[in-house]
């Protein structure tokens, strides 16, 4: 069950009911996938979108910066009512679903965003920004200006709400998780830390040894547990919290489950996408530039994440999401099979080639690729926000040990030459 995807530029996928959705550079489609005899393929390209943001100026009087009109992130309302999106252009655009696809308005947002969420009570938008602002837009008034709600020092990369609106989840590049009161959101109520980036040993397995905080890429509030929250990371990890009380309950290093490419040349990579069905509590995740979707299952007795299955995939994915029966849906970077969609069949996830929703969002993507060839090829979206870490030690070690030899080349250089003096002193006495 999805209603939300994708906050690091390039192509997403989100589904909300019967409807599908997916985006990639400036366009997004969107259709009933549920109903493969009818024909509703809708797409908006945000090149058309009205309302343009005020770039930077320069001396000149010229922008500073170019932007495209590529899409940021996007998502449904929880009854799929409406949708929102935000791109490159600093541009907020919200559409009306149903009956039919509307545009309400296009509003300017004051940073490039990261995240969107829309509320479940469908009354307003929550956006966060590369500044560290979280800002409100009203969806009962479409046209009003967006207003601030908190503020990280840090660069944020996703939020969430709980499922009663009661709370607003954010996520940094600094490792922190921010649980704030949404009617106050000056009041936390608490943080939950823990990752950091781990230091590989000579045996290619993980060291308890640590040396900086590390971006926290994707947080998810559980719809039927509200009360545990799961996120995951740079550091490979998948964990599990009561993020009321900031406690974490489990953690799974995503690492341990299979010699991946990542783990074979000691590549850092990160979980772009978590997607969660409520029906068996299953667990997809998606990791940045890996072709391998892995499962878990949550075990609401003993609250841990037990992992199941894993999906190779021959193509790079972009995206994941669940629909309300347990499918599992997979954008990859591939035309001629640029959608993927897997069941469970006794405890295995099975690829299904004979579903016709399948068969009708194949095609609606294959006859629009386009809009996807910006994307094929890209380095990871999440390089950029690694930390750069120096051994000081080993910088030390190798100066002090320069230093030495320095000085007692000095001291030969002196002692030869004083051992040149007495010769030539015992020369004259003798003579």
């Amino acid at each position: 069950m999805e209603a939300a995807a994708a906050g690091c530029r390039g192509p997403g996928l989100a589904l909300c009911g019967a409807l599908m959705a997916a985006s990639g550079g400036s366009r997004f489609l969107a259709a009933r996938y549920q109903e493969p005899s009818v024909d509703d393929l809708f797409v908006y390209d945000c090149i058309t979108a009205g309302k343009k943001s005020q770039e930077d100026r320069g001396q000149d009087g010229q922008p500073a910066i170019k932007a495209s009109d590529d899409i940021l992130a996007f998502a449904f309302s929880s009854s799929g009512g409406y949708f929102a999106l935000t791109d490159d252009n600093k541009r907020l655009v919200l559409f009306r679903t149903k009956p039919c696809w509307e545009c309400l308005s296009v509003r300017s947002v004051v940073r490039r965003c990261t995240s969107l969420i829309i509320a479940a009570a469908e009354d307003k938008i929550l956006v966060a920004d590369k500044s560290g602002d979280v800002y409100s837009y009203s969806i009962t008034e479409p046209q009003k200006a967006g207003k601030i709600e908190l503020g990280h020092l840090s660069l944020l990369l996703d939020v969430a709400l709980s499922p009663d609106d009661q709370y607003i989840l954010t996520a940094d590049r600094d490792e922190k998780i921010r649980v704030s009161l949404t009617r106050a959101p000056y009041n936390i109520i608490s943080f939950c830390l823990g990752h950091r980036d781990c230091i590989f040993n000579e045996h290619k397995s993980f060291d308890v040894q640590e040396r900086h905080c590390l971006f926290v890429s994707r947080i998810f509030v559980i719809p039927n547990y509200p009360d545990l929250m799961l996120s995951a990371s740079g550091d490979c990890t998948l964990r599990l919290w009561e993020y009321k009380s900031g406690k974490e309950v489990h953690c799974c290093h995503l690492n341990s489950l299979s010699k991946t490419e990542a783990t074979k040349n000691d590549k850092k990579y990160a979980v772009s996408r978590i997607a969660y069905c409520c029906q068996g509590n299953y667990i997809a995740i998606l990791c940045d530039c890996i072709p391998t979707v892995y499962i878990f299952q949550f075990d609401a007795a003993t609250q841990l994440l037990n992992y199941r299955h894993q999906i190779s995939l021959k193509h790079k994915g972009w995206d994941i999401a669940f629909e309300e029966t347990g499918g599992l849906w997979i954008l990859q970077e591939d035309k001629e099979a640029s959608l993927l969609l897997y069941r469970p069949v006794d405890g295995h996830w099975q690829p299904v080639a004979d579903d016709k929703g399948l068969m009708k969002m194949s095609k609606y993507l294959h006859d629009n690729w386009t809009m996807f060839e910006g994307s094929v090829g890209t380095e990871s979206c999440y390089s950029s926000l690694y930390k750069a870490s120096f051994d000081n030690m080993a910088i030390y070690l190798q100066k002090k040990e320069e230093r030495l030899q320095q000085q007692q080349k000095k001291r030969k250089e002196l002692q030869h030459g004083s051992n040149k003096q007495t010769k030539k002193i015992r020369t004259g006495e003798s003579s």
